[in-house]
């Protein structure tokens, strides 16, 4: 299994970016999707999920109303789109899998998931 990150970069406050992850290796549709971000000498944290059919999302506090998450099942490839960046939104953003069954929604801690790609990094410039 893979899933690999793409999308980061450096970004002055109040821009915006697209991530993407790209799955291969496991049946996609049958995963729940999410996307979580460390800071450095931070903990990992908990940004977005989307459910495997992708009618049910979930965002942190800290990013709802700036960030959506989406799903191309065909494709094999979910997304992220980071809008309103602040410096506090600079960290390693990696996405993560979860075999689900039908429309359960998994867990915010990234100990629920069961793949892990890379990360891509996000640099806010004040």
């Amino acid at each position: 299994v893979q899933l690999q990150a793409s999308g980061g970069g450096l970004v002055q406050v109040g821009g915006s970016l697209r991530l993407s992850c790209a799955a291969s290796g496991l049946q996609f549709s049958r995963y729940a999707m999410a996307w979580f971000r460390q800071a450095p000498g931070k903990e990992r944290e908990f940004a977005a999920l989307i459910s495997r059919n992708g009618h049910t999302t979930n965002f942190a506090d800290s990013v709802k109303d700036r960030f959506t998450i989406s799903r191309d099942n065909a494709a094999k490839t979910a997304h992220l789109q980071l809008n309103s960046l602040t410096p506090d939104d600079t960290a390693n953003y990696h996405c993560a899998a979860k075999h689900t069954i039908l429309s359960v929604v998994p867990g915010t801690s990234p100990t629920d998931y069961d793949y892990w790609g890379q990360g891509t990094q996000v640099t806010v410039s004040s």
